[in-house]
């Protein structure tokens, strides 16, 4: 069975699912039920980055941005996205989060961040991983708008990009 319920197959021949799991027989949006999977320790990884002018990136290295610690500032919004990620995705499982990780990799013209969740529990956590991610980059870009601004008001070199999951895992618990 998949990370996300009992509604979903996962053995299709090119090892994507053959039916959504949000949706009943009539096309309803539900919840999936996970109350009968076992628990399993479970880990996703996802990363993502936002692209800025090096002026702003070295802004960033030396501290000087006048809202204050970009990254200290980025990684408890990642945190704090991991942990209410559930309040913001509809259908989404509260899940028991039992480690959050999250690493910065600073650029010439890019910060990357990586969050690593960690739970054991019937559903996986890729959605909260991804949260961290897009809520960290988020707030880096909120701590910096003002140095990316143009004259316009605009962004024309800030954008934020590549987010994906590179790693998940399941285990058995025990």
């Amino acid at each position: 069975m998949s990370d996300e319920g009992a509604a979903r197959s996962d053995d299709a021949s090119d090892g994507r699912a053959d039916a959504l799991t949000h949706t009943d027989d009539s096309g309803d949006v539900q919840m999936v039920d996970v109350g009968a999977k076992a628990d399993s320790s479970r880990r996703a990884v996802a990363r993502g980055e936002i692209r800025m002018t090096p002026e702003t990136v070295a802004a960033v290295e030396a501290d000087a941005v006048e809202k204050g610690d970009v990254l200290a500032t980025a990684r408890i919004g990642a945190v704090q996205a991991v942990k209410h990620t559930w309040e913001t995705i509809p259908m989404c499982h509260q899940i028991p989060i039992t480690n959050v990780d999250t690493e910065f990799v600073v650029d010439d013209d890019r910060i990357e961040l990586t969050v690593a969740v960690e739970t054991t529990g019937k559903t996986g956590c890729e959605m909260e991983a991804l949260e961290g991610v897009t809520t960290g980059l988020n707030t880096v870009w909120d701590m910096v708008k003002a140095a990316e601004k143009d004259a316009d008001g605009g962004y024309p070199d800030t954008r934020i990009a590549d987010v994906e999951v590179v790693e998940k895992r399941k285990e058995p618990v025990g």
